[in-house]
């Protein structure tokens, strides 16, 4: 078996109090990492940050950031550099959507721009102060948490158009710093069971025969299941360490084949996808 390691490879992960941002600190840590972590609420990441430094190799270090903010991304990157001694990997993982904006006639300005600052200016800010850090240390790697929200039409304006210029932000940062050994990826996910996840699928619409939301989004995945914070967090640690040394400005998509075709209620009715296959008779 291959071990992935972050030995000398220190690290910057946003939103990471909880979620998808925790597991990937958590796994970046059990791989000998030394990890800033950041949330917008010291209080919410100081106790993931010493939880993960007790049980781990990697030594993790709480930060108060907001991501949206210019001076406390740069004392960000500042406590990372003063830590860890350089910054190789960036994790812009932070984000989110407003649920109230589901449709683009259903967003107001204000929220649109919400949404901009969190899921594009917030990820551009952290990549302009980590570039002169990795360039000097000889190079690094950022993978841009993204969403296949950004990959094809299914609602969540302005989260959506966010999510589709990170994959542009990313591959310019690929295109003109790999010189430097900066390399840039996407990783775009599909729903992932975190806890704010679980909560949303417990509704039900009665225009859906009690259906809930959750068997309604199942059936869009040929795997039968949502996908799990480690398996994202696994990816973000292949495309952060050197095993991944010749892979840039690409978009790594963890959906459990979402986006590869139509519902699977659609296929098993019009293709009887649903019968197994079995060999002919020769």
């Amino acid at each position: 078996m291959i071990e992935l390691s972050l030995a000398d490879r220190p690290a910057i992960v946003t939103g990471a109090s909880r979620g998808i941002g925790r597991q990937i600190a958590e796994t970046f840590a059990e791989a000998g990492g030394d990890v800033a972590i950041c949330s917008r609420s010291y209080e919410d990441v100081a106790p993931v940050a010493e939880r993960l430094t007790a049980e781990h190799d990697g030594r993790v270090v709480p930060v108060e950031c907001d991501v949206t903010d210019p001076d406390a991304v740069r004392d960000l990157v500042d406590v990372a550099i003063e830590e860890f001694g350089d910054l190789r990997v960036l994790v812009n993982n932070a984000g989110g959507a407003a649920e109230s904006a589901e449709l683009l006639h259903q967003c107001d300005e204000e929220t649109f721009e919400w949404m901009l600052e969190l899921n594009l200016k917030g990820p551009y800010l952290l990549a302009r102060e980590a570039l002169p850090a990795m360039t000097t240390a000889g190079g690094g790697s950022m993978v841009h948490v993204g969403s296949v929200n950004g990959l094809f039409g299914i609602g969540l304006s302005g989260y959506s158009e966010a999510k589709s210029g990170l994959l542009a932000l990313s591959r310019n940062i690929a295109s003109h710093y790999g010189q430097y050994g900066v390399r840039s990826n996407v990783l775009s996910a599909g729903t992932i069971e975190t806890e704010s996840r679980e909560k949303e699928m417990e509704n039900t619409d009665e225009r859906a025969d009690e259906t809930s939301a959750r068997d309604r989004w199942l059936d869009q995945y040929p795997l039968g299941r949502f996908g799990r914070p480690d398996e994202v967090a696994d990816t973000a640690l292949f495309l952060a360490s050197e095993r991944s040394g010749f892979i840039t400005g690409e978009n790594i998509v963890v959906d459990g084949g979402l986006t590869s075709g139509l519902p699977m209620s659609f296929q098993n009715e019009i293709y009887h996808a649903d019968e197994p296959p079995t060999r002919p008779d020769r």
